[in-house]
């Protein structure tokens, strides 16, 4: 089953994302061939990074929220607001979406 986790950095929380990236990369990298999707969720200026996406397969709820425990922000603070739902995806992804222009 694919849980969606929508995560909300907290106030002032940048300094801390960009100090914390390259942990919290690595950790996603090691679940690559699961992740569906994952990205930051960026501010009105469309690139300030202001939380995270993610959309990873995991056999249970429980499982999911075992590794988010660990993920390296969620262990730094980073994070405000979580949370974690099961999603079916209906829709197909596109290749290479969004266009390029």
């Amino acid at each position: 089953m694919i849980y969606v986790f929508h995560l909300l950095d907290k106030p002032g929380g940048l300094e801390l994302r960009q100090r914390m990236r390259p942990e919290h990369k690595a950790y996603l990298g090691a679940m690559a061939e699961r992740i569906a999707f994952a990205g930051p969720l960026l501010a009105d200026d469309g690139a300030t990074m202001v939380g995270s996406v993610l959309a990873i397969d995991f056999d249970s709820r429980e499982a999911a929220l075992q590794w988010q425990a660990q993920e390296p922000f969620t262990r730094a603070g980073l994070y405000a607001s979580v949370s974690v739902h099961a999603f079916q995806n209906l829709w197909p992804q596109k290749a290479g979406f969004p266009p390029k222009a």
